[in-house]
């Protein structure tokens, strides 16, 4: 089955984190847990050296390469993207490494204003509309409709967290002719089930591409093929994501919650200085007791010892 087809099907594909010890070194051993646990959990994909993943490790070749490496090494039959990111060198950069160690598409972000064209020779291409709060730049519906002209796009992952925007996307893609080719995923971790359950006059999302699926992703599975729990899903990603002081703690968010599970050694950053906001852990504890019905803790207090064997 090829990409395309692949990607029309519809999948989980978490965000992936990086896995650190207290010195701020790469946790090899939890790193590759954290894979088994996607595949097991049911991903389709998962998305390396991305936002989740945080941008940083580019100013650190070795430790991107070799997180890289690690993906390919534990997710035979996962999709496997790779986060391009920069100005245009820094992108085909990333496109030509990504490609060379065995990734099938890169997810573009253009924050760094990068030539798509020429990029999308190095490796299919996935569009990604990455909210400004962490980085990204409001891209109109003219720049969608150009975009989905590049013959080597083969999705889209939506995540402005703006209806507006996203509506942008998909009007640009319904009216490119290509929605029979170009995936649809939303990246809107405050609208999931809205995405997912939204008619846009014949076009639907059909998967996510997601930081808050890196975390509780068995139940993410089983909520993708039938959404539900919307309200929920969206008051525990405003805790995860820290939404309250605009996604400053986002991704310690993320690292906390697999904390709590075992699947991480403590929630450390690239950034010494990135942590949970004041009262975010508590937060946490509120969506955890509200909503046990979104944590997958049993799966993974089941499989653990296997995943770190």
């Amino acid at each position: 089955m090829n990409l395309r087809t692949r990607l029309l099907e519809g999948h989980v594909i978490p965000a992936h984190p990086l896995a650190l010890t207290a010195d701020r070194t790469l946790d090899i051993r939890r790193q590759r847990a954290l894979t088994r646990y996607y595949k097991d959990a049911g991903a389709g994909g998962i998305a390396v050296a991305v936002h989740t993943t945080q941008f940083a490790i580019r100013q650190q070749p070795a430790l991107h390469r070799e997180v890289l490496r690690l993906a390919v090494e534990e997710a035979p039959g996962l999709i496997k993207i790779a986060g391009l990111c920069g100005d245009t060198r820094q992108a085909l950069a990333d496109a030509q490494q990504a490609s060379a160690e065995g990734f099938d598409a890169g997810l573009l972000s253009m924050a760094g204003n990068p030539d798509p064209v020429l990029i999308a020779q190095a490796i299919p291409l996935i569009g990604f509309y990455l909210q400004p709060a962490v980085g990204g730049r409001v891209l109109p519906y003219e720049f969608w409709r150009k975009f989905f002209d590049i013959p080597n796009v083969v999705a889209v992952k939506v995540a402005p967290f703006n209806r507006y925007q996203t509506i942008d996307v998909v009007r640009a893609l319904k009216d490119s002719g290509r929605a029979h080719e170009i995936a649809l995923y939303t990246g809107n971790d405050d609208a999931i089930v809205h995405d997912l359950t939204t008619d846009f006059g014949g076009l639907r999302f059909v998967g996510g591409l997601l930081g808050q699926w890196a975390v509780w992703t068995q139940k993410a599975v089983e909520m993708l093929k039938q959404p539900d729990h919307g309200y929920a899903l969206t008051d525990a990603n405003a805790a995860i994501f820290d939404a309250a002081n605009h996604f400053k703690g986002c991704i310690p968010g993320i690292h906390e919650v697999l904390r709590r599970q075992g699947l991480m050694e403590g929630r450390w950053c690239l950034d010494p200085d990135e942590d949970l906001s004041p009262g975010q852990a508590e937060e946490i504890d509120r969506v955890s007791a509200a909503y046990p019905f979104l944590n997958d803790d049993v799966f993974v207090q089941a499989n653990l010892p296997r995943w770190l064997d």
